[in-house]
């Protein structure tokens, strides 16, 4: 049943996610008193998650997109964090929804969307681990004795990195539209909060630093964008989850 859910949630995430984000539209019960505490804790959560994922697509070349939204894998990738954590990517997403979340300073966004985005990645993990465990069988098995699903073990994460080669080109190019997304909609919550507290002027810091950010983010985006289309980040493409 499980697996049922997850490849169902796998084909139809890119429509359906979308939909939850909407919650963030809404004023909720806040969660902390002080909506700039929030939406420091929550911007510094969500880099911890972005940094996961930046570590991960780096080091290690994975095709985690699927094909024709169907769960698929070319090889058991096993190098790089993948080595200390079985699922890094699913990790750093909840971590930067959970920074979202706490930005947002809702509780009506945090109630319902990270309830829910944590029972779809359980059931998308359940339905790519039946997927690699009918394809590659034993080997798939002695991997998951070895490492945890989802709670990193770092020992020997030093060795595991200084033997590698970082592929920021790699990095760029399968990151910058899912960063620009929880980098943009930061900011944004951010300034909604501060309208719905009445705080919002020109001369209010977290008002003039959260359209920094934003902006930072959008000229980023577009010159990742440039650089990747323009061929000038030449490199393995990596589909990211």
């Amino acid at each position: 049943m499980m697996i049922a859910i997850g490849n169902f949630f796998f084909h139809y995430r890119n429509g359906l996610f979308p939909f939850v984000y909407t919650l963030l539209l809404f004023q909720g019960q806040p969660l902390l008193a002080d909506y700039r505490v929030a939406a420091l804790c929550g911007l510094l959560v969500a880099a911890s998650g972005q940094l996961l994922r930046g570590i991960t697509v780096g080091l290690e070349y994975i095709i985690r997109g699927g094909r024709d939204r169907q769960v698929y894998a070319e090889k058991l990738v096993k190098g790089g964090v993948f080595a200390h954590c079985r699922n890094p990517l699913y990790l750093g997403n909840f971590i930067i929804l959970v920074g979202v979340g706490l930005a947002s300073n809702s509780l009506l966004f945090v109630g319902l969307a990270l309830p829910f985005f944590a029972f779809v990645y359980w059931a998308i993990i359940a339905a790519e681990e039946n997927y690699l465990r009918n394809k590659f069988g034993s080997e798939f098995d002695d991997y998951c004795a070895r490492v945890n699903r989802l709670l990193p073990n770092l020992s020997g994460i030093s060795r595991t990195v200084s033997g590698m080669r970082f592929n920021w080109r790699r990095l760029i190019t399968a990151e910058y539209g899912s960063a620009y997304i929880w980098m943009g909609a930061i900011p944004l919550v951010t300034l909604k909060n501060a309208w719905m507290a009445g705080e919002y002027e020109a001369g209010n810091p977290i008002v003039w630093s959260s359209w920094g950010l934003l902006i930072a983010a959008t000229l980023g985006y577009f010159l990742a964008r440039f650089l990747k289309k323009s061929g000038l980040l030449k490199s393995q493409a990596t589909s990211a989850v």
